[in-house]
Order: structure tokens, then sequence, then C-alpha cells
């Protein structure tokens, strides 16, 4: 997932008293009122920054031939987009439109610094109705207009090689325990039954998400204060770390995986059985030799007594800065980067799940994987917390969660008690930064 937390509650907190001084758009000339240029950061969903550039470009040219307005594009790798949106939101020198991960929609929201979407703008990019509602979402804090629209979706599925369930006679698991006694049961010697980015603070803070709404739990109460050490929480954070170290379905080795690749090139090249990972896993498993029928992708199961969740609402959303001089023109672009036609032209190169509602996914040529997500996304899944602090919730909880798995990987031990004294201290963090 190309996801990354944006800044600290606190500083969140300071951002919005500064942007009310921004100037969105700023280092544009031209406006609505003379020449009509864009500025647009797009995030890096291709294989490269170029790849990206190749896949936007075209589009870009469309947009311009149809409506006059040019757009100069910026593609930004997710290492650098947090502090660009955080410089852009303290300095002013912003873009008009950009791109941001769905999940940081409520701490952007915080700042004041980002274009609402009331009735009128939502008219003016063809209705709030033509978003899937899963995707709509993620546009910002319940209640509110929202500050964002949804680009591209992404979900989480459980990849299997199956040729190696074929030989060791299992099958697709449809809970937590079927699928931890498949991982024992294909985990010999080098070959482990689960690859996982143990060592990746976004990847765990998402599955500490996905398995505590599992067990009914939820990190933040109706008023948006954190409740990260409540026992639903515990436990589900417990079974997580237990695929490594009670179920030793998981290599040690993967406490150094930082990112998704490393864990799904594992599963690419044989070493493991199943992998956690989205729906745009499929070309980094292309590129490690896997063909496309020797894996087979279903939900991530719960255990037989818990809630039917298997994925929290993943993808891009697109916003716009509140103070842009191009208001109409940056509308007339969320329209058509939201449009069925521009959809479709992106969503396969980006390995995207459709935001539009009634459109059928062009990821995969893969009817039974395209179906597969489909679900997922739109029925068994639920959005991360949607308040100011849930880039916190990701930065503190993920990276205890680092050192929980490197204690394992190293021979140690973490309990139940342990897991709750490390959420109270990221909870008290959170709180601190309130």
């Amino acid at each position: 997932m190309k996801i990354r937390t944006f800044a600290a509650a606190a500083a969140i907190a300071a951002l919005a008293i500064t942007a009310t001084g921004c100037s969105g758009g700023s280092g544009n000339e031209s406006s609505d009122s003379g020449g009509k240029t864009l500025t647009y950061w797009a995030s890096n969903q291709g294989t490269s920054l170029d790849n990206d550039k190749e896949v936007l470009t075209p589009q870009l040219e469309k947009f311009e031939k149809e409506t006059g307005i040019k757009v100069n594009l910026e593609v930004i790798g997710w290492n650098d987009l947090q502090t660009r949106i955080q410089t852009a939101v303290t300095s002013g020198q912003a873009p008009d439109v950009l791109n941001i991960g769905n999940t940081w929609a409520a701490s952007l929201q915080s700042t004041g610094a980002f274009m609402p979407f009331d009735e009128a703008a939502f008219t003016a990019i063809g209705g709030k109705d033509k978003f899937v509602k899963t995707a709509m979402d993620t546009g910002g804090v319940a209640g509110e207009d929202p500050t964002s629209v949804p680009l591209y979706g992404l979900a989480y599925g459980l990849y299997y090689n199956k040729a190696m369930f074929k030989d060791a006679g299992v099958t697709p698991p449809t809970t937590w325990e079927e699928m931890v006694a498949a991982a024992k049961k294909l985990t010999s010697g080098d070959v482990h039954g689960f690859s996982l980015a143990a060592g990746s603070y976004t990847e765990n803070s998402h599955f500490a998400f996905i398995n505590a709404a599992q067990n009914g739990a939820d990190f933040f109460d109706a008023d948006g204060k954190p409740t990260f050490t409540s026992d639903g929480i515990v436990d589900g954070i417990a079974r997580y770390l237990d695929l490594m170290q009670a179920d030793k379905v998981v290599a040690p080795g993967d406490a150094q995986y930082d990112n998704a690749t490393q864990a799904i090139n594992d599963f690419a090249t044989g070493k493991s059985a199943m992998v956690l990972s989205q729906n745009n896993a499929n070309s980094s498993i292309a590129s490690q030799g896997m063909a496309s029928d020797a894996f087979g992708v279903v939900a991530f199961p719960a255990p037989a007594a818990g809630k039917d969740i298997a994925t929290m609402v993943a993808g891009i959303n697109m916003s716009i800065f509140k103070n842009t001089k191009n208001k109409d023109s940056a509308l007339a672009f969320v329209k058509f980067m939201t449009s069925e036609d521009t959809q479709a032209a992106l969503d396969k190169p980006f390995a995207a799940l459709p935001v539009l509602a009634g459109v059928t996914p062009s990821f995969t040529d893969d009817a039974e994987l395209a179906k597969t997500f489909s679900d997922i996304y739109s029925n068994k899944s639920k959005p991360l917390p949607l308040v100011a602090a849930e880039d916190q919730f990701e930065s503190t909880v993920g990276k205890a969660m680092n050192q929980m798995f490197a204690t394992i990987a190293s021979g140690g031990t973490v309990s139940k008690a342990d897991i709750k004294s490390a959420l109270e201290t990221a909870q008290q963090a959170v709180e601190a930064a309130g």
C-alpha cells in the first residue's frame, strides 16, 4: 500500500493556523480569470515516477484538448509526498490539485487548507453518488463536507500459491483457524506458510486495525479519543504477532522487511505459500516470474467467531487547495480524472479498483480475481479512523509493532501484557500531541 503518515497531530494543529494564509496554486501565473494552467501533484502509483508520467501524460493532453486547460504535472514518491504537502500547507507554495493517501483525509482536513466538497462542488464534478460509497466514506470527517474525493481504490487480499496448496492437500482458508493450520502444514525448512512486511509500520498499523476490527474493537471512540488498550485491540495484535511467535509460520527475518514488496517477492519466488497484500501486488509478482494462474486470492479470514472484516479501505483520493486561484479549472480536472473514460484508462496500469459505482474492475483480466477484490472492497472493508490523529495512530502503533516483531525475531517473547503496555505508551503519545 502506498500510504505514509502525514504529520504529528501537534504539528497539524499549528498548520491549521498557518493555513489561513495559504495561497494554493500560487506558483501559477494564470487563473480562471485569464490563462488556464493547473499544477497537479500526482502520487507514485506505477513502477516508477517516469512510468507514472508515461501513463498520465496522454490523459492530461486529452484534458487540455477538451478544455483548453493545461496541467503541469509533478509525480512525487511516497517517501517525499507527506513532507511536500506539509511544506505546501505552511508555506503557501502549493499546487492546485494533488493526490493524497485516503487515510490522510481527516488529518489534512483538520489543517483547514483544503477546499470542502460542498453540494456545488460535487455537482461540478458529476455528483457525489457516482462514487462507490465505500470509497466516498474515506473523504474526510463524518458529518462534514469532505475535502477529498476517491481516485483509485485498493484492498488487501490473501494471496496463496495454488501448487503448494495442492501438494499439501489444503484448501484456501475461510477462517483464521483454517489459515493458521494450512500455514503450519506448508512451513518446512526455509519455506514458510506466510510472509509479512513485519518491519513496516504502515503495514503493521493496517493489520492492527483489521485484526482489531475483526474483534469488534475500535482504536478511537465516538468523540475521537484513542482507546488503544481495549481487550479487542490487544487480542487482535497478539493474534497477528503469533504468526511469527507461537505459530512459527513466518520467518524471523521478515521483521526486517520494511516494505510490502519484500514479502511479496518471497511469495512470488516460492519462499512462502501465502502473503497479505493489496490488489496492486500483481505487477511485483509478475516481475519475479510467477505466472498469473499460479496463485489465487481469497479474503483475509477472520476468526470463526469474529466479524467479517478483511481490509481497511485503502486507496488514493484527490484534493484541491482551498485558496487556489483556479477553482473552476481544478474542479473540471477532478471531474475529468474521476470520469469513467479516464478511470478506465488508469485503473489497469495502476492496478486500481474502481471508485465509481457500477464499473467493472479492469486492473486484471482474471474475472475471478476481479470479483474477489471487488467483493472485499465493497462488502468486507472498514475505513481507518476518520479522526485528525489517524496519522499518529499509524506511526505510534505501527512502530510499536515493529519493535514487537523485532523482539520475537531475536528470540524474545511478547505477552499480552507487553502489548498493552506498548499500546498505553502509544496512546499517551497521541493524547499528548492532542
